[in-house]
C-alpha cells in the first residue's frame, strides 16, 4: 500500500470519530488492516494537522489516552481545548475516563483481491 493511500484510509477513520469521542492509533491502524502500524498512524496524524482538512484530528490519542499528538497543533494547549470543549475532561495531558470516551471504528474485513 502506497504512502498516500495509507494515509487516505487513516483519514476516512478520524472522519468518522463521533464528536465527544476520542480513538486511538492502534485502533484505527487495526481498522484499516495494518495492525502492526499504529506509529505510521501518527506519522498521518502530523501530516493533517498541515492539511486543509476538516479533520477531527484532535480526537486521535494514544492507548492510554494520552495528548500525544498535541505539540503538532498550532498554538499552546489546541488539542486539549478542543476535547474539552467537546465535554472530556483532561489532566495532566491525559484523558479522565478515557474508556467511557473511547470509540472503536469498525474492523475492515475486506479484501481488494
Amino acid at each position: 500500500m502506497a504512502k498516500s493511500d495509507f494515509f487516505e484510509k487513516v483519514y476516512e477513520v478520524v472522519a468518522l470519530i463521533p464528536e465527544g469521542k476520542v480513538t486511538s492509533y492502534g485502533s484505527i491502524a487495526k481498522a484499516i488492516g495494518a495492525a502492526k502500524s499504529s506509529r505510521t498512524v501518527g506519522y498521518a496524524m502530523n501530516a493533517c494537522v498541515k492539511l486543509d482538512r476538516d479533520l477531527p484530528a484532535h480526537r486521535v490519542v494514544n492507548r492510554n489516552g494520552v495528548l500525544t499528538g498535541k505539540h503538532h497543533f498550532p498554538g499552546q494547549g489546541v488539542m486539549q481545548k478542543l476535547l474539552e470543549e467537546e465535554g472530556l475532561e483532561i489532566e495532566n495531558d491525559q484523558i479522565k475516563n478515557f474508556k467511557k470516551y473511547f470509540w472503536q471504528p469498525a474492523v475492515n474485513e475486506s479484501s481488494d483481491s
